[in-house]
């Protein structure tokens, strides 16, 4: 365990979030779902969560293992063509994962994921948080838009607000 990652986590708050990520930036997010969600069938999730406390952080978290949490406690696979997708920041360290369920996952693998993740990651880094979600849901969509088509009248199966932990 890092004490460097540690004093990240420990000092990186609410507010840094707030800042990052304040309502006119989350709505904009939320319509990003909502307008990637008219070219396909799948689920997309936007989760951010400023750092880890507790147990979660003194264990060493990995921001992997955290999103796999995240992924089944919103019970993102539970999807009808299993094609839900979650894009998790972890903010303190500056991580995006993808969870991708299996329908969707088996199409575009860890390597597609991956490198939608370093696109967002770029971002950030230059402080550009709004851009990079924004690009990461659209390249996101076009995976989903390519191996699961848009079917009229399917349902909005998750909430496409996003979530803030």
């Amino acid at each position: 365990m890092s004490i460097r990652r540690i004093g990240r986590h420990l000092v990186a708050h609410r507010w840094r979030v707030r800042r990052d990520f304040p309502p006119r930036v989350l709505d904009a997010i939320e319509r990003a779902i909502r307008e990637g969600e008219t070219t396909h069938s799948g689920q997309v999730r936007f989760v951010v969560e400023g750092a880890l406390d507790g147990t979660p952080l003194f264990r060493n978290q990995p921001a992997r293992e955290r999103a796999l949490d995240v992924f089944s406690h919103l019970r993102i696979w539970d999807t009808a063509h299993n094609n839900g997708v979650l894009i998790y920041l972890l903010l303190a360290d500056r991580d995006v994962e993808i969870v991708a369920d299996r329908g969707i996952n088996a199409k575009v693998g860890h390597e597609g994921w991956e490198a939608i993740c370093r696109e967002m990651e770029a971002d950030f880094g230059v402080g550009r948080f709004e851009h990079g979600v924004i690009k990461g849901i659209e390249a996101v969509s076009r995976e989903l838009a390519k191996h699961f088509p848009h079917r009229a009248g399917g349902p909005n199966e998750l909430p496409d607000k996003p979530v803030v932990m």
